[in-house]
């Protein structure tokens, strides 16, 4: 009489790892680009406490935030991508952007970002 085989097989093992692996490497590619947006957020989150008080102009905030960026070492996105717009007495200041992380060969994981702060009121 045959016994009775028990447990998984180097390809049940393979099917299981591989989709595992590929996940795993993918998280540690994207970290980066998770860690720059943080960035990006913190240095928005700290121009709106800085000038909080402030009457503040559109050439001020961006040296401000071009301090923030200096001092969190952002690279991207450039000062230049930072929309600084006025509505009504408030400034909006919107990062919003493309990041890619490359994956393998020409396969590339692209994740967009949107981080907006509103400095002053809005009310007249």
């Amino acid at each position: 009489m045959r016994a009775h085989q028990h447990g998984i097989t180097f390809i049940g093992w393979l099917f299981l790892l591989v989709p595992i692996a590929i996940v795993a490497y993918a998280g540690i590619r994207i970290a980066p680009v998770y860690l720059n947006y943080m960035k990006v957020s913190r240095s928005l989150d700290a121009l709106r406490e800085e000038l909080k008080g402030e009457d503040a102009n559109a050439t001020s905030i961006n040296k401000t935030l071009d301090k923030h960026f200096v001092i969190e070492s952002v690279q991207y996105p450039s000062l230049a991508d930072i929309s600084v717009k006025r509505d009504g007495h408030a400034w909006i200041i919107d990062a919003t952007y493309d990041d890619q992380a490359p994956l393998f060969a020409n396969i590339s994981l692209l994740v967009a970002f949107h981080k907006a702060v509103q400095i002053g009121n809005t009310g007249d």
